[in-house]
């Protein structure tokens, strides 16, 4: 191991001759075991993420445990770190310093988390701090004093909607909704016998997922092993959450969401690394949490971007809870009411078994789907068609909303965020950036999206007509048009401004954009999907496997068709992803389309990395980097988008094979680069979630 650089307290390895004399007001001396400390420096540098040995000295000796948070001297600064480990000597054969505090006592790196994080970090071409930063919630000295006492794992997360499920687990709970897959029952009992099924799981429409969820962490729990759940935001937490509770009864697992607030959510972390309880439930940041004997981990919709992290090294949900679940020897189970690519090449693999229901039971539980994509469809109402509403949607919804609520899923917020030329249908810009012009309301000036700049005197810079028109109509623009078309039906909205969370079973139109759709009790009696090809168009790789979870998550709320329930997307009937929520099939869609991904050489067929940053900053990075001989280099050419003047961009393609050499080519050539002191990088992400 290394020490690190120009420190003082020196003191001489057990190896030398003599013990160091220097001046000092309080002479120390090392630990008479194990006096050697290895520990992760909270440094960014790709140059010095490794670990660095250090004295402990006899008075730390207590308290210097394996996980536990140091500071130390380096460089001539005090920084913060863990302690990985303590070994009787190290194999550096000059002077070590020694540890300057023991911040903490509390072990809150659980040798696992370490190992994952180190191989998260290389996996990602990061470094180790970087993910411990991500994996440790910062310290709150307050939490770690109190008495331990038996937490409130129960208690939902802030902001989460009240519930008041039993205290107990039900006596009589209901039949195990695993029974409706043929594969289901197997899997529950390969995790009651202790087993470790991988699962990629398409989830039967409705609201029985949560329940099947818990049933799946209350097996693992039943063989003595413990349970992690990742879902995509704290509504779905608190449904776990809620489902937990009533099936595990009080005080056996935890929720981990941001909405609780960092002091509440370090002192459940602390119930979850100190094994008061063996089962946490989370968003994004709860991959990472320290679960005791970890038997099972799950992830619930895989496709969606907020699984992603946006902080360096910028790991995704999935990949590090498969990592997990692989070292770990412990199941895993994937699941959403739609499969993505990534899942299907697990399948495909052989790394995971899918688990789905019978045609017969999907019938059973799935809305009947139509498609109305023609614009000659529009209905002749005024007010409907401003709403864009075909004549099928405006008949759906009128017949559905005599007898509940009915979804408007919208795919922008806002009003009108995207104008153009009423006569040239030339986008409509900005006289002094260029950027795209919107409206926030019926009566409000077009604004610039990008610099705020009114643009009440706009005029076409190609055939200076001076009228616009919509291009992309918002999910209030929306709900305005539905009050017109149902004068006697209320519309509500859920969107940026104020997600509900559920709405009752009386008549209304509820509007909402994708991800803020709240559950309907007893479900909706109808879903319109509009503007469908404004999913479908967007220049992006995963285009149509992103609007197809939408629709699906959509879909999903709605009522069977025995009992009534309908859904109409607007889309081009057509399309492969149009077919696929008529069919009900993500599974085929997903085959299908990863099967043109490897045609193409697209990810997740391939391992993709890009490099982003200023022209030189992109060329001197990738000339840098010695890659394996089956890479291709595609570009640099310029990124669009705001904020990103002047900066390039370069993707390096290789076969999934050689994925772990190219992560190991381009943390070489980072750590080249810091190590000239060159503080000025290019942006590196593997297996970034976009690509155009």
């Amino acid at each position: 191991m290394t020490p690190a650089p120009g420190d003082d307290a020196l003191f001489d390895l057990p190896g030398a001759k003599a013990a160091a004399r220097r001046k000092s007001p309080k002479p120390r001396s090392p630990a008479a075991s194990l006096p050697i400390a290895r520990v992760a420096v909270d440094t960014p540098l790709p140059h010095l993420d490794r670990l660095f040995d250090y004295v402990v000295p006899d008075t730390m000796d207590a308290d210097a445990v394996p996980g536990c948070r140091v500071r130390v001297s380096f460089s001539g600064q005090s920084l913060d770190g863990f302690l990985i480990e303590r070994v009787a000597e190290s194999d550096f054969d000059g002077r070590i310093a020694y540890l300057k505090q023991v911040v903490s006592a509390e072990p809150v790196l659980t040798p696992e988390v370490a190992a994952l994080a180190r191989a998260v970090a290389d996996r990602y071409a990061g470094t180790l701090s970087d993910v411990l930063r991500l994996a440790v919630p910062p310290r709150h000295a307050r939490v770690e004093k109190e008495e331990r006492a038996a937490p409130d794992p129960g208690a939902e997360p802030a902001a989460a909607p009240s519930a008041d499920p039993p205290a107990d687990p039900d006596p009589d709970p209901d039949p195990d909704p695993w029974d409706e897959y043929p594969d289901g029952p197997a899997f529950i009992a390969a995790l009651r016998g202790g087993g470790s099924p991988r699962a990629v799981w398409a989830a039967l429409p409705g609201r029985s997922w949560t329940d099947a969820v818990a049933a799946a962490a209350a097996a693992a729990l039943d063989a003595g092993r413990g349970a992690l759940i990742v879902v995509p935001d704290g509504r779905d937490a608190a449904a776990i959450d809620a489902a937990l509770l009533a099936r595990l009864g009080a005080g056996r697992h935890v929720a981990l969401t941001a909405g609780l607030g960092p002091t509440e959510r370090y002192r459940r972390f602390l119930a979850v690394v100190r094994g008061d309880v063996k089962a946490a439930v989370g968003t994004r940041a709860a991959m990472f949490a320290p679960v005791r004997d970890l038997g099972l981990v799950v992830l619930w919709d895989d496709g969606d971007d907020v699984h992603a992290d946006p902080h360096a090294p910028y790991p995704h949900a999935r990949t590090v809870l498969a990592m997990r679940a692989h070292r770990a020897g412990a199941a895993a189970l994937i699941g959403g009411f739609t499969r993505t690519t990534d899942a299907a090449l697990l399948v495909e693999s052989s790394w995971a078994r899918p688990i789905t229901a019978d045609r017969a039971v999907l019938r059973r539980r799935a809305p009947r789907v139509r498609a109305a994509g023609d614009d000659a469809e529009l209905a002749r109402d005024e007010a409907a068609r401003s709403a864009r509403l075909p004549s099928l949607a405006l008949r759906v919804a009128r017949e559905a909303a005599l007898t509940g609520p009915v979804l408007v899923q919208v795919p922008r917020r806002g009003y009108l965020d995207s104008l153009a030329c009423a006569r040239c249908r030339a986008p409509a810009r900005c006289a002094a950036c260029q950027g795209p012009l919107a409206l926030r309301s019926a009566h409000a000036m077009p604004y610039c999206r990008w610099c705020g700049r009114l643009s009440g005197d706009w005029r076409c810079a190609g055939c200076d007509h001076g009228r616009m028109r919509a291009n992309v109509v918002g999910a209030r623009r929306t709900a305005e048009e539905l009050g017109r078309a149902f004068p006697s039906v209320p519309v509500r909205t859920s969107g940026r401004e104020e997600v509900l969370t559920e709405v009752g079973d009386r008549p209304a139109l509820v509007v909402a954009t994708p991800g803020a759709e709240p559950a309907a009790a007893g479900g909706y009696a109808a879903a319109l999907l509009l503007d469908g090809w404004a999913l479908l168009g967007r220049a992006d790789l995963r285009a149509a496997e992103e609007a197809l979870r939408r629709w699906f998550t959509a879909a999903a709320l709605v009522r069977p068709a025995e009992d009534g329930g309908q859904v109409v997307v607007l889309a081009d009937p057509a399309l492969p992803a149009t077919q696929a929520l008529i069919r009900w099939d993500p599974a085929g869609f997903a085959e299908r389309e990863l099967a043109d991904r490897r045609a193409l050489g697209f990810p997740p067929a391939v391992t993709m990395a890009s490099v982003t940053g200023a022209p030189a900053q992109v060329n001197e990075l990738v000339a840098g980097v010695e890659l394996p001989g089956s890479a291709e280099v595609l570009g640099p050419v310029p990124v669009h988008g705001t904020g990103t003047e002047g900066t390039e961009r370069a993707l390096l393609r290789v076969p999934r094979g050689d994925a772990r050499a190219l992560t190991a080519a381009l943390k070489a050539a980072a750590v080249a680069r810091t190590a000239r002191r060159q503080e000025h990088l290019a942006q590196v992400r593997v297996d970034p979630t976009a690509l155009m």
